[in-house]
């Protein structure tokens, strides 16, 4: 592939990855509150709504995770199962690039995250782990969960800030490149109608956001912390495929040495770090691994969102990739076995 098409092609992901961490993030904002309050009750209540955060694209869901198990808010096989779920930023790719395999691959994590969640705690109960004893560690900001109003709009539209302008610029100039077809598919897909929309959505929320979630947010977190780290991670994993051997040589090479690409891909997912694991995207999606290596990948990585536990109690995050590093590598050899 030419260095342009994979530049082309990687900036193409990039720009459907930010779009789509804006909206997710703002959901995120949105219904924290109600999803702190939900996951308190009954055990499978935290199984299951911390396997749905974790299943949400993005980070963002994991870290509301370790912020509500440092807080005593779940168990320790809650917290192991929303990991499970947690595919980091690559989730973004995934939709972005294959979204039918991605979503089937979601809801198979999303059920394993709820099985292995009380599977976890019931093995937990028997050696004597105790759950991470309650600290500060995240708090929900009341400025971040202002509602929608159009005096909002108003302010930002007759006085808005340096910032505020260069991020609308920005959004402006996505969107008219998108909707040209300059970058992203040439041809009005399903893909290219997605992309217009999210942008537009974002393009409304800088419009409507407040300066504090603005800056901390969207430039803070999202900018500055996702998309460029996005962007050379996606260039980087298509530019090694670009000088691999051909695909049925490779093909060949890793059904004769499946076992070592699973132990690598689990090993690999133990790194907690958004981007490694882009390789196995970008594998699959080549055609070179089966649905079974990128399972095993996306069930032991957890993206970034475990950094926080590791701030906090390097000892539970051990634990907890330790369980998903096992649980992983079983669930992904019996897939395979069965040709998946």
């Amino acid at each position: 592939m030419h260095i342009l098409a994979i530049f082309r092609d990687a900036v193409t992901i990039t720009i459907f990855v930010f779009s789509m961490m804006v909206f997710v993030d703002w959901l995120n904002v949105r219904t924290r509150g109600g999803m702190t309050t939900a996951l308190q009750g009954r055990k499978w209540r935290e199984y299951v709504l911390a396997s749905f955060l974790g299943a949400t694209p993005g980070c963002l869901g994991a870290f509301m995770n370790v912020s509500l198990y440092v807080h005593g808010l779940i168990s320790f096989g809650a917290i192991v199962g929303g990991m499970i779920a947690t595919s980091g930023d690559e989730s973004y790719v995934m939709l972005s690039l294959f979204p039918k395999q991605a979503l089937i691959l979601f809801g198979g994590l999303f059920l394993a995250g709820i099985v292995f969640g009380a599977i976890s705690d019931w093995i937990a109960n028997r050696i004597g782990i105790a759950p991470c004893e309650a600290c500060r560690l995240q708090e929900v900001h009341p400025q971040e969960l202002t509602p929608f109003r159009w005096k909002t709009v108003r302010e930002n539209l007759l006085r808005p800030s340096p910032v505020r302008i260069a991020f609308l610029a920005l959004m402006a100039g996505l969107l008219v490149i998108a909707s040209l077809g300059v970058v992203g598919p040439k041809s009005w897909n399903w893909m290219r109608i997605t992309l217009v929309v999210l942008l537009a959505l974002g393009t409304g929320l800088g419009l409507a956001s407040t300066e504090h979630y603005l800056r901390v947010h969207i430039i803070g977190h999202i900018l500055r912390k996702h998309t460029l780290r996005v962007f050379l991670w996606t260039f980087g994993a298509l530019l090694v495929l670009s000088f691999l051997p051909p695909q049925e040589t490779v093909r060949a090479f890793i059904q004769g040495h499946i076992w070592l690409v699973f132990l690598f891909a689990g090993l690999l997912g133990i790194i907690p770090e958004s981007g490694p694991h882009m390789i196995f995207v970008m594998m699959y999606a080549a055609g070179l691994i089966p649905f079974s290596v990128l399972f095993v990948s996306s069930f032991v990585q957890d993206g970034h969102g475990m950094l926080p536990l590791f701030a906090v109690s390097l000892r539970d995050s051990l634990r907890v990739k330790a369980f998903n590093l096992g649980f992983g590598l079983a669930v992904g050899g019996i897939l395979y076995l069965f040709g998946v």
